[in-house]
């Protein structure tokens, strides 16, 4: 097939619409369920691009949650603690394979944003994955291959509308790329870059010590950032992406978005979060609403009367701003990503109030001393790449 005609473009009024092949190749997908339609592939080309570069760089299966040409997530897949499990909603699945760890890592760290996903796997979609996605609100999902029984249980979910597209793991794209704005052509040279521990040798903090799992979360942290809609900037904690700042033209609006993404992950795992008692038959993306509003200053919102008996059971105590600062400051060791240089301190003082100690940017910057000096004084480890990651 060379070419597959789409419902319509980004807006229902943008007619015709289609995905085609300008050599006159076959497309590198097939549609095996479904009908996707123009965002949906956009999330799902940009999707398997980072999967599958992730893959490359840990060897480790690897997933994304993908909405509006961002990810939500991005993890590789190592096992659930019985805290993540929990704090993930996939506790009561049973052993999990490495691809459902990583998807389940991928969908949990930011599952407002999650909502309505698209889904990229670097491996085959098993059952248990598909399982997991049964469940979850999504609008379809990538992967190089499907188990029959995984097929089955995609091809009933949305009444039979899922959508389940097949990519051909071997396929190589032209390294020149074009597209059209207002009826002109770009056109510029594939953004090819390997991303591996080599960009991470240039360590110009006082602190030189990055650990290899940390360097790992670096990685991953960069890979994510080449897919993501800049400005950008990225948490990463033991494997997963925790936060992610997208599309933003300030950087430390950047840092300041993805640095309270990582703090919501990393709240819904005090006890008082984890102790919630729901009522029976809580929609999932009610209760996930719900727990975001009850980490917020905005908790009024679920725990006046009236409203607390429609979600708990019980009414949960208030967690307070000193019991929310208290917890905040056990988490530490978080890797950050940026997709160009910090041009000012500020971005390090936020982000050391997430947990951060170790940072890869490509400096640069006239400030760079300043950057540099307010790392020191947190005794933050940052290595220079050299290399920006722009993605538009």
């Amino acid at each position: 097939m060379n070419e597959m005609a789409l419902k319509y473009g980004c807006n229902p009024n943008q007619k015709p619409s289609r995905i085609y092949m300008n050599d006159g190749s076959q497309l590198p997908i097939e549609v095996l369920n479904g009908k996707p339609g123009y965002i949906n592939l956009l999330d799902a080309f940009n999707g398997w691009q980072l999967v599958r570069e992730l893959k490359t760089a840990t060897g480790l299966p690897s997933a994304a949650s993908f909405k509006h040409v961002s990810p939500a997530g991005a993890a590789i897949g190592k096992p659930l603690s019985d805290t993540e499990a929990k704090i993930y909603f996939v506790d009561d699945l049973g052993e999990l394979s490495p691809i459902a760890c990583a998807y389940a890592r991928a969908r949990g760290a930011d599952r407002m944003s999650s909502y309505g996903d698209f889904v990229s796997l670097s491996d085959t979609c098993d059952a248990i994955t598909a399982t997991m996605l049964q469940r979850e609100v999504s609008d379809g999902i990538i992967a190089p291959d499907y188990t029959p029984e995984a097929l089955e249980i995609l091809k009933s979910k949305r009444k039979g509308t899922y959508n389940v597209v097949k990519i051909d793991p071997s396929y190589k794209p032209a390294p020149i790329e074009t597209k059209q704005v207002f009826g002109v052509t770009f056109e510029q040279g594939r953004n090819e870059l390997c991303i591996n521990g080599d960009l991470l040798s240039n360590i110009v903090t006082d602190n030189k010590n990055i650990p290899e799992d940390k360097k790992l979360d670096l990685l991953i942290s960069l890979i994510t950032l080449k897919y993501t809609q800049s400005n950008s900037v990225c948490y990463v904690k033991d494997g997963q992406a925790i936060g992610i700042g997208a599309g933003q033209q300030s950087r430390i609006h950047c840092t300041r978005l993805a640095g309270n993404k990582a703090d919501i992950w990393w709240l819904r795992q005090h006890p008082k979060v984890m102790g919630l008692k729901f009522v029976d038959g809580i929609r999932r993306p009610d209760r996930d609403n719900t727990i975001d509003i009850y980490i917020s200053e905005e908790h009024d919102d679920v725990l006046r009367d009236g409203t607390w008996q429609t979600l708990f059971k019980e009414k949960p105590e208030v967690l307070t701003m000193e019991e929310k600062k208290a917890w905040l400051a056990k988490n530490f060791d978080v890797a950050l990503g940026s997709d160009a240089f910090f041009p000012f301190g500020d971005n390090i003082e936020r982000a050391y109030k997430s947990g951060v100690k170790y940072i890869a940017e490509p400096g640069g910057s006239i400030r760079d001393d300043h950057v540099i000096m307010t790392c020191n004084k947190y005794d933050m480890a940052m290595a220079f790449t050299g290399i920006r990651l722009f993605h538009h």
